[in-house]
């Protein structure tokens, strides 16, 4: 007999414009623990019900809550993270393939994806904007003028690229690795692995970016994620407010490298926020058997994650981009 207590269905909100427009989901807690998307959505539906606030034309679907699962066990993840190796797959094996099943379809019906997250440790917002355009295999994209766009008009001053062909070298990495679990071997040495929603988003002919809105219990997080969402709706003009100028200067910082976790007892070196500079040399965090890991060159440490499973991403390693955002 099935769990009563388990989630059995994704809710999603959606409002149909009068007139024609784009059609623009945004999404909340795909990650269950960090719910700033899922205040946010649910601000704005509040509003758009009572009439304070009218979509003019388009297509708006909200989703507060789309790790279920996740966001009822106040955890990152249901059974795994819904926001890797996100695809349709006709034999589903756990509760996040079967969203993806729902939710994969629904973003491929939408042309524009704004994805509120946040993140573990301390540090300022920031946006993940996809590959500049190519023709590559990987991550073939054609939109990333508009994307870059899209990206200016959020709020946060510093984006982050790379994230797609840095996971994959990862990967190819973490094949040759015999400490992961066997666990980590099975979910994440997948090529694939590494595709979430902005990464589906893309491959369906769309473009979206996801919105990094501060640490999980930041009290301003779930501000920096609505006022995404209402300067989104207003840069399309699908919204009556007035579009936030964009950033004249956004800083734009590439990431280069996936550093795994192999063992319970790798241990960073001292306290890291995503951001925090890294001088060539300096001493990141020392391995189980006393190896210590250094930065090979001068840059920055992204997502860096004390707790992270053996076999899964420790932190990532960024540097100055020469990408132009204006």
């Amino acid at each position: 007999m099935s769990d009563p207590s388990r989630p059995t269905a994704l809710r999603s909100i959606t409002f149909h414009g009068l007139e024609p427009g784009p059609r623009l989901i945004v999404l909340g807690a795909v990650h269950g623990n960090e719910t700033c998307g899922t205040q946010a959505t649910e601000r704005l539906h509040a509003e758009l019900e009572s009439g304070q606030r009218r979509l003019l034309r388009g297509q708006l679907t909200l989703v507060p809550r789309t790790n279920p699962l996740a966001y009822q066990l106040e955890s990152r993840m249901g059974e795994r993270n819904l926001n890797r190796n996100l695809r349709v797959t006709d034999e589903p094996q756990d509760f996040e393939d079967r969203i993806a099943n729902v939710l994969c379809p629904l973003l491929a019906a939408h042309d524009v994806l704004l994805d509120l997250h946040s993140f573990h440790t301390g540090g300022q917002p920031f946006i993940m904007l996809g590959p500049r355009d190519n023709d590559g295999e990987l991550e073939g994209f054609t939109h990333a003028a508009e994307e870059q766009a899209l990206a200016a008009c959020l709020g946060p001053q510093r984006m982050v690229e790379g994230w797609l062909d840095t996971y994959a070298r990862g990967v190819a990495r973490r094949m040759k690795n015999p400490n992961a679990s066997q666990r980590a071997q099975m979910l994440s040495t997948d090529p694939s692995y590494g595709i979430g929603t902005t990464e589906y988003m893309r491959s369906q002919g769309g473009y979206g970016v996801t919105l990094e809105c501060g640490q999980h219990d930041d009290p301003q997080a779930p501000e920096v994620a609505y006022n995404a969402i209402r300067n989104t709706l207003a840069h399309l003009d699908m919204l009556e407010a007035p579009a936030t100028a964009g950033q004249a200067s956004p800083e734009v910082l590439r990431l280069v490298e996936v550093i795994d976790r192999d063992h319970p007892d790798d241990r960073f070196a001292r306290e890291w926020k995503s951001f925090d500079p890294l001088a060539a040399g300096e001493l990141i965090g020392t391995r189980a058997d006393g190896t210590e890991v250094r930065a090979p060159e001068p840059g920055f440490i992204v997502f860096p994650n004390p707790n992270s499973l053996p076999g899964n991403e420790w932190f990532y390693r960024a540097e100055f981009s020469d990408r132009k955002v204006v």
